[in-house]
């Protein structure tokens, strides 16, 4: 059926629309009715969530700073349903080898790195408490529902977003329950999907809001929630490690959290400019979990959850031009994670506020539909602004220099720029993550152990524990531009990396008699965008499936 034959949308107009409920977006909301009340006046507000649920997509760490929810929520801490209630009281820092470690001196971490005064805790519970006080301050969120298109007026400024149709089948045909998507203008629309944001692609784009940045950089970040021995649980503990497994010139870095009830979280980040087509992200992170200075830690435990998302690594001079007419990014989709700590939520939760500062201004003044240039203009001198700049060259260096040269480099300008200079000024990034890709004839294949089905597992298990569910007979969001580039060269020339980076099985190379065939599992996916992203050709295009479709995270 042509867009003509369809039946037209309905719609509903609000002051500000906001696509993405996580900590941005919940405080963007939080924050401009808190104004309005502050200001006797009244701004409407409505959050637009593909996720079956606030904080169903969300998968984080997570060790919380605070600094974010203090300046919205004063006083949060002391609430009786508060989030958040396990201090970081122990913070170990290792460089691993394959069969030991050395632990690392706290004192000579720039204080930056400290950890203490922060929370462990899940990140997805605290969206579902943002969601709470956002509705109870007048907030509408509708979850469930995919923002799937652009609108724009006459100007070309954004007006809003229109969720997808659902009951549609995988031919593109209407099913009985068929339902058209809703339009969701406003005066200004928010966008706040997170890393590699579908839309916010599009708008970078359209409005070419990188023509002044770096190009984007990402990890993947893969986790697991375990329920551990009482005897083996220190509450309060945080431990980072990096070397081993992974070679010196490949960035990454894993994770232990202590947290309430018994429970650890246990995480693995390889940052996506790898050079080997043969690595397999969700691999490393299994052979991780094998070291001896960590595997004594899951004896007797049992595994509860699985997930995996792709993690903004550009950092300051990665961060595109936040505003456009009708609009403006925040949080991850503007690239705000400070990379060493392994941060990002106060930094979404700050940009929220400063965003909602500047467009309440705006809405004061009348104005609708242009460009509130003011935000753009105010962020690098912000607190975020200052957080990401002391942290800009991390990354650059480790890329650049490796593991063991690039780590103590990255420090020392940590360091520095604590005092206030850098020797090294700001560094560039460079290539794409999909250009860092070198072709398989350069590598051997990895042989990674087979799972034991205690301590390491499967893909397919792993996906089933983090309740992903699609429905079967509806149109495949992964998007092959040219299936024949596919097997040219994604296949041909590097070895079919998808079906490693992956974490999910989604993608698979099938051989029959024909020759391969590329197979997408889309059911699968657990929305962790990779494919996006480290594709060599940049040749899959994921956009978002049906609303209420992907992982449902419960406590990540």
């Amino acid at each position: 059926m042509s867009e003509a034959e369809l039946p037209e949308r309905e719609g509903m107009d609000y002051d500000v629309v906001v696509v993405g409920a996580g900590p941005a977006g919940l405080a963007t909301a939080i924050r401009l009715k808190q104004i309005a009340q502050e200001r006797g006046a009244d701004i409407s507000v409505v959050v637009v969530e593909k996720g079956s649920e606030a904080g169903a997509h969300i998968l984080s760490g997570a060790v919380v700073d605070p600094t974010g929810l203090d300046a919205l929520l004063p006083g949060w801490s002391e609430e009786s349903d508060a989030p958040l209630t396990t201090k970081v009281t122990d913070d170990h820092f290792y460089l691993l080898g394959p069969a030991g470690g050395v632990r690392l001196p706290n004192f000579a971490m720039p204080p930056l790195m400290n950890n203490h005064g922060n929370y462990i805790g899940s990140l997805g519970n605290l969206v579902r408490w943002l969601a709470q006080k956002a509705e109870a301050i007048g907030v509408e969120i509708y979850p469930g529902f995919a923002a799937d298109e652009l609108l724009y007026d006459d100007k070309g400024a954004v007006r809003g977003i229109a969720t997808g149709d659902m009951g549609v089948d995988k031919d593109g045909t209407p099913k009985g329950e068929f339902t058209r998507g809703m339009e969701l203008r406003g005066r200004y629309t928010v966008f706040a999907e997170g890393a590699r944001g579908h839309l916010t692609k599009r708008l970078i784009a359209k409005f070419g809001l990188d023509a002044h940045s770096e190009p984007p950089k990402f990890g993947i970040g893969l986790k697991e929630l375990w329920k551990v021995d009482p005897a083996k649980h220190r509450p309060g503990l945080v431990q980072h490690a990096f070397g081993w497994p992974l070679d010196p010139k490949t960035g990454g870095g894993a994770f232990l959290y202590h947290m309430e009830d018994h429970q650890v979280m246990v995480g693995f980040v390889l940052h996506l400019n790898y050079q080997n087509p043969y690595i397999s992200p969700f691999e490393e992170f299994q052979r991780f979990k094998t070291h001896p200075m960590f595997r004594d830690t899951f004896a007797g435990g049992k595994r509860i959850s699985y997930g995996a998302r792709a993690i903004t690594e550009g950092g300051f001079q990665s961060v595109p031009r936040l505003t456009f007419p009708g609009g403006v990014l925040v949080g991850c989709a503007a690239g705000f994670v400070n990379v060493p700590r392994i941060k990002g939520s106060h930094n979404a939760v700050l940009s929220g506020m400063q965003a909602a500062e500047h467009l309440a201004d705006a809405l004061d003044a009348g104005r609708s539909h242009d460009e509130v240039a003011s935000y753009e203009q105010s962020w690098r001198r912000s607190a975020v602004g200052r957080d990401l700049h002391k942290v800009r060259n991390v990354k650059p260096l480790w890329s650049r220099f490796g593991t063991y040269v690039g780590i103590p480099l990255g420090a020392l300008d940590m360091w520095t720029n604590t005092l206030g200079f850098s020797f090294f000024g700001t560094l560039k990034h460079g290539k794409t993550d999909a250009a860092s890709l070198k072709p398989a004839a350069g590598f051997k294949p990895i042989a990674y152990p087979k799972p034991d089905g205690v301590l390491t597992f499967d893909k397919l298990s792993s996906v089933f524990i983090s309740n992903t569910n699609h429905e079967e007979n509806q149109q495949v969001h992964l998007k092959v531009r040219d299936l024949e580039l596919q097997k040219r060269s994604e296949h041909d020339i590097y070895a079919g990396p998808s079906n490693r980076y992956c974490p999910a099985g989604v993608y698979e190379w099938v051989e029959e008699t024909s020759g391969p065939r590329f197979q997408i599992n889309a059911q699968n996916c657990v929305h962790c965008k990779t494919c996006d992203i480290k594709d060599p050709n940049q040749n899959i295009d994921w956009t978002a499936p049906e609303g209420g479709g992907g992982p449902n995270y419960p406590n990540m």
